[in-house]
């Protein structure tokens, strides 16, 4: 596995512990907006619940979810025992320690289950379950408490003066280096989630506020980019950017944006700038969130702004989008003639495609991704990073296509890549996904995509889903 597909997937599992859990996560921002003393509603009887969730509740919700996709049920009990010990050792939300100890533990009681299995007499099953995971997160716990605790809290530190010396250097706008690029590769899950939650929450807990939550989710950068393309690109991304745009900025899910800068990525300047400009907005308006908004979209960014702040919000979001849009304006303007070549090229491609003349390189590429072609279609599953986002609007679209053909039957999920069903028979994701589905599934065939929105791959494969049920029909009339 690539280094890529290997951080990728560090990130999908951050991911995993988080994202079942954002609920949560809501519950005590909205918590924290209306009832803290400079929230909407202030009230000391009800802003008691505040401290107790976030210090408390919300790791123990993360490392039970931790500890339960690596042992199962056990495994959850386990990690939440064993996150008691960071918990009580620290002053501040320990996340990132839930995100370590809770599959750690997860791990430990699934290789003790292994290791004794089959060999628990008969009667004494119970007996060794309860006391296995009573023991076992005695010890993890003392261990979290003694060891793991205070050197999360030592990295913790660390990190955090580093920020804090970007912050009063005013270079926090040059985060958008690392940010638009790392979201671009997908990573984008790794970093909210490994880095800057868990920073904007301590920082939350103090001040009601943080930065932290906007820097890399602002849903300005991205806009800017889809309006450029929307009025100055060409062909297929021209028609595609305004659908997307809906779905980019008010359901939230950015992923829609990544293939724009992929197919040209000189445009990965406008959203470094245009998170750049947001950022600096957000800090000179004094900007923050009360959580992290899921999905980051603008109505997210609302309802997690707190009492008086929603022009720094918007400000900072609408700066963002207006000099990401007039640089990748710009950049669209002087590369016209790479986007005719390029345009000329995908007409000829299609041209031979709708003849049935396929090119060499598409024949070597439907080899590559598909490898069990002549196996009857009864399961595809569209799998994403995270499962919840560009995925579900994939399966959605290709589900609607096959009722447009009465073709039933045929199962169709959509999940996170980690948790893709054994038994799928096609699994549908992005190009630079593969590496890690092919891990997860070898023996799927896998369907490689640009767009989730309208790949041109999804009328293939309902092409040749419709040719399979015709065969099959003609077959049972024949016999």
């Amino acid at each position: 596995m690539s280094t890529r597909a290997k951080i990728q997937s560090f990130g999908g599992f951050l991911t995993a512990m988080v994202l079942p859990n954002i609920g949560a996560f809501i519950a005590w921002g909205l918590l924290t907006a209306l009832f803290i003393p400079t929230g909407w509603l202030p009230n000391e009887h009800l802003m008691k619940m505040v401290d107790p969730m976030i210090t408390y509740l919300l790791p123990l919700l993360i490392a039970y979810t931790g500890g339960r996709s690596i042992g199962g049920q056990r495994g959850g009990v386990i990690g939440a025992i064993s996150a008691m010990g960071i918990i009580v050792g620290s002053d501040i939300p320990m996340f990132m320690g839930a995100m370590i100890i809770g599959p750690v533990a997860g791990y430990v009681i699934k290789k003790f289950d292994a290791l004794i299995e089959g060999k628990i007499p008969s009667g004494f099953e119970m007996i060794v379950n309860n006391f296995s995971i009573g023991i076992f997160g005695m010890i993890l716990s003392i261990i979290s408490y003694e060891i793991v605790g205070p050197i999360i809290l030592f990295l913790n530190n660390l990190v955090t003066d580093g920020i804090k010396v970007m912050v009063h250097a005013n270079l926090l706008p040059l985060l958008s280096i690392i940010n638009e690029p790392a979201k671009i590769l997908f990573l984008n899950n790794a970093i909210d989630q490994g880095i800057y939650s868990p920073l904007g929450v301590q920082e939350a807990a103090k001040y009601g506020q943080s930065i932290f939550f906007m820097v890399a989710s602002s849903p300005g950068p991205g806009l800017g980019l889809l309006l450029a393309f929307a009025l100055f690109g060409k062909g297929m991304s021209k028609k595609s950017a305004p659908s997307a745009i809906i779905i980019h900025f008010f359901g939230g899910i950015h992923e829609l944006y990544f293939p724009y800068v992929l197919m040209k990525p000189k445009m990965i300047i406008g959203v470094i700038l245009g998170g750049m400009s947001g950022i600096i907005t957000f800090k000179l308006l004094g900007a923050g969130l009360v959580a992290f908004p899921s999905p980051g979209s603008i109505f997210a960014f609302l309802a997690m702004t707190p009492r008086g702040g929603y022009l720094a919000t918007i400000a900072g979001v609408f700066s963002g989008t207006v000099v990401s849009f007039l640089v990748s304006s710009l950049l669209l303007k002087f590369d016209k003639a790479e986007i005719k070549d390029e345009e000329f090229e995908v007409s000829k491609e299609l041209t031979k495609e709708l003849k049935g003349k396929k090119t060499e390189t598409h024949r070597k590429e439907k080899e590559f991704v598909s490898i069990t072609p002549q196996k009857p279609v009864n399961f595809i599953v569209f799998a994403c990073d995270a499962g919840m986002g560009s995925s579900a609007m994939g399966a959605s679209v290709f589900q609607n296509k096959l009722k447009k053909v009465n073709l039933g039957g045929i199962k169709i999920i959509n999940c996170a890549i980690e948790k893709i069903p054994k038994d799928v028979d096609i699994v549908v994701l992005h190009e630079n996904l593969y590496d890690r589905g092919q891990k997860i599934v070898p023996d799927a065939e896998f369907i490689k995509i640009k767009n989730y929105i309208n790949d041109p791959q999804y009328n293939e494969l309902l092409d040749r889903l419709v040719e399979e049920k015709n065969n099959q029909e003609e077959f049972s009339t024949n016999a």
